[in-house]
């Protein structure tokens, strides 16, 4: 990946995730994989270690991994909806997380915006939101987090 890709990743990182995450998700110092399209643009973005970092849409628009999802949580706490400790063993499966057992959410959230779900100050899934900030806080009943990923580091196999 060449300065001014990486300098574009960067940039719309920043957009979707806030500022400061474009130098979080793509370093400048480091080597990354990129997976291309038959066309070349980036399709997947992967850290050294061979964990997908992101995923970069037709539509513009970044789906985090969970080392990617590691990277802003470390560095920027967020976008997060942080849940109760009964969802733990769920979400870090893979499985959805429900408005009931939201306890915080970022405030800037909506629906379809990439995040992280939470709890005590852990990473436990990355996800597409389903419902707004206000919504999550709001109802007892439906899905909060589309979960695509769960954090394996936390699973009680």
């Amino acid at each position: 990946m060449d300065g001014q890709e990486r300098q574009r990743l960067q940039t719309i990182a920043a957009y979707q995730f806030g500022a400061g995450a474009g130098t979080t998700l793509f370093p400048d110092d480091e080597t990354l994989s990129v997976l291309r399209t038959s066309s070349g643009r980036p399709q997947q973005i992967s850290a050294p270690t061979g964990e997908r970092l992101v995923s970069y849409g037709v539509d513009g628009r970044f789906t985090l991994g969970v080392a990617g999802g590691r990277r802003l949580f470390g560095a920027l706490g967020g976008p997060a909806v942080a849940v109760g400790t009964e969802s733990i063993p769920f979400v870090t499966e893979g499985k959805n997380a429900f408005a009931k057992f939201v306890q915080r959410v970022d405030p800037t959230i909506r629906p379809g915006d990439e995040v992280l779900v939470t709890c005590d100050e852990s990473l436990l899934a990355v996800g597409r939101a389903e419902l707004g900030a206000e919504a999550m806080d709001a109802f007892e009943t439906g899905v909060a987090v589309s979960v695509r990923a769960g954090n394996p580091a936390l699973r009680a196999d």
